[in-house]
């Protein structure tokens, strides 16, 4: 557990060294969420219709920016080694790092998306129920984006290979968050979908540690 931890705070404590990052996450967010409306037009009705599934695919694709390096710097560096080697299992340590990138990329893209929401005219009585799809279905992502950053360890154009894992894997996590967010605009029960959105949490937190230390243990083998 101690070798978990001191991961975790090494991580994090890289992650607010390299402040450039995550404000190149958040500004890739909030431009491609900005060029929307020039694309589809100004109109209210027609952005606020739309504006939740622009804030997700904007987030899905801000979600990739971080990931090439995730293990890659570990591989690069010699650290990856000394993962496999650590006191403590593999799957802990590598939970750790989502759990890192999770807090240092994620957390930042949900506290401006409010700002995000109220460009694109989303209604204001919905902003609790996209957010709460964010703190649910971001997780899913940063776990599914260490699977994909753990099989791209050491393959070239890892950037495309991670896209082609990532991106089909998260479309139940889009569809539920946006279903949700509509629902609460249409005044209908949100719960469904936020428990879905918590059970695929649930089901990648137990599934993707195991992926991404099989992948690791290949790459290093």
């Amino acid at each position: 557990m101690s070798a978990t931890l001191a991961l975790l705070r090494r991580d994090l404590s890289l992650a607010l060294r390299n402040v450039g990052e995550t404000l190149t996450v958040l500004a890739f967010f909030v431009i491609a969420a900005t060029l929307f409306p020039f694309g589809i037009g100004p109109e209210p009705q027609i952005l606020a219709r739309v504006a939740t599934g622009i804030v997700w695919v904007v987030a899905l694709l801000a979600s990739l920016l971080p990931l090439e390096r995730l293990f890659q710097s570990e591989a690069d560096e010699g650290g990856l080694d000394q993962l496999l080697l650590a006191p403590a299992p593999l799957e802990a340590l590598v939970l750790a790092k989502c759990a890192a990138l999770w807090i240092g990329s994620a957390l930042p893209l949900i506290a401006v998306s409010p700002i995000v929401a109220t460009m694109l005219q989303l209604p204001t009585e919905a902003y609790g129920t996209l957010l709460a799809s964010l703190l649910l279905g971001t997780p899913s992502l940063a776990l599914l984006g260490g699977i994909g950053a753990a099989l791209a360890v050491g393959a070239r154009k890892g950037s495309a290979l991670l896209a082609l894992i990532v991106l089909p894997l998260a479309i139940p996590v889009l569809i539920f968050a946006v279903a949700a967010v509509e629902a609460q605009i249409g005044g209908l029960s949100v719960r469904p979908h936020l428990f879905l959105l918590a059970g695929f949490a649930v089901f990648w937190l137990t599934v993707a540690p195991f992926a991404m230390a099989a992948a690791l243990r290949q790459a290093a083998s």
